[in-house]
């Protein structure tokens, strides 16, 4: 017999993606270690100080997220990202990542890369993460530290990046397209696509914090490009312009689409994924902090969260005008980054409109129809 006794395809091709079709199915969630971080990049939703005593003391233990881990598994998780704040600041960070990849779940590890030893790189080599994913700001000292406002990040970052991409673990690159790196986004995308073989993203959509810290939004929002900006930015990238021209016409998840009801959610949130906070809250996705879509953990269950919170949440219903009668039934929703989930970041409620996304949704509009019309 000369057949093979392994095989393997893209994780993107497998058939249970078919059999779990339009089901809500538990299939990864994303895990939060902590909101510390060792860098203050002037865009972050999240992060705290590394040595916040209160935020340390509030994070859930390993044994914690184990119990938790397991109990995912045991719905069907197959994936795990890992993610904070910067996860590698935990000290059982190692302890964390072994148990999960010993339930079977496959790990991606989002990190700033500044803080990568010979250790995590023998680990990851020994463990095989699914990928890790490192974020660029510059690929220049001062434009680097110029985000991170971190004096020596750059160097550190470097050598944590360059640790991570001689090893042969997957590294996928992505960068955060800000004010203060916008003049450098070109290089910084020709260096992406140079260091990474099959990914690299840009975001110029920046969240605002999750603590509601006034201060930090008002730094968040002076970063965040113009809308002509993020359309000249998104032309000069022709693979994500062209997604654009073909995805603008349809609903992310048509399946979820009831426009002529008030229900608030009609994407695919909490049908196939959740989010867990560094201090043990369950929301549906990582973005959603309403006091009404949080459930805490500590005090309960991942499955009376999932088979009960999560149809509680997704059943919460609009009766504002102003937003049935704007984004409720706007042609240009899928060119926005409005969700309930944003929008209580952004106003403090979940139904209510937000002038900068309709702003960038319809300068994204007008440029694909002059595209259209120039073709």
């Amino acid at each position: 017999m000369n057949k093979p006794l392994i095989s393997s395809i893209p994780i993107q091709e497998f058939p249970l993606w078919e059999k779990i079709k339009n089901k809500r199915t538990l299939v990864s969630f994303d895990l939060e270690l902590t909101s510390r971080c060792n860098n203050d990049c002037r865009h972050c939703y999240i992060n705290l100080p590394a040595g916040d005593k209160n935020a340390k003391a509030t994070e859930l233990s390993a044994e914690e997220i184990k119990e938790i881990a397991t109990e995912a598994v045991s719905m069907g998780a197959l994936w795990c990202l890992i993610t904070g704040g910067e996860p590698l600041l935990r000290p059982d960070f190692e302890k964390i990542y072994l148990t999960l990849k010993k339930l079977g779940l496959l790990v991606s590890v989002l990190t700033n890369a500044t803080l990568i030893t010979k250790e995590h790189i023998e680990l990851f080599r020994r463990y095989p993460p699914r990928d890790i994913e490192v974020t660029i700001y510059g690929v220049t000292k001062d434009t680097y530290e110029r985000v991170t406002r971190k004096p020596g990040s750059f160097n550190v970052f470097m050598q944590g990046l360059d640790r991570l991409l001689k090893s042969d673990i997957k590294v996928r690159l992505k960068a955060m397209a800000l004010q203060s790196n916008l003049s450098e986004l070109p290089q910084i995308a020709t260096f992406c696509r140079k260091h990474t073989k099959d990914y690299f993203r840009f975001d110029p959509f920046l969240h605002l914090r999750y603590d509601q810290n006034q201060l930090r939004n008002k730094e968040i929002m002076s970063e965040r490009l113009s809308p002509a900006e993020i359309v000249t930015l998104e032309k000069s990238d022709t693979a994500r312009f062209d997604s654009l021209k073909k995805g603008c016409d349809k609903l992310i998840v048509p399946e979820f689409s009831h426009i002529n009801c008030n229900h608030l959610f009609h994407c695919g949130t909490g049908n196939g994924s959740f989010a867990l906070s560094y201090d043990g809250h369950f929301r549906l996705c990582s973005s959603l902090w309403h006091p009404d879509s949080i459930y805490d953990l500590k005090k309960g269950n991942l499955t009376h969260a999932w088979q009960n919170f999560i149809p509680m949440v997704r059943d919460m219903r609009s009766d504002r005008k102003e937003f049935l009668e704007t984004c409720r039934i706007c042609p240009v929703i899928n060119l926005c980054m409005w969700c309930p989930a944003h929008a209580y970041l952004e106003t403090g409620e979940m139904d209510a409109p937000v002038e900068y996304f309709c702003e960038v949704a319809h300068a994204r509009a007008k440029a694909l129809k002059e595209d259209k019309t120039k073709s």
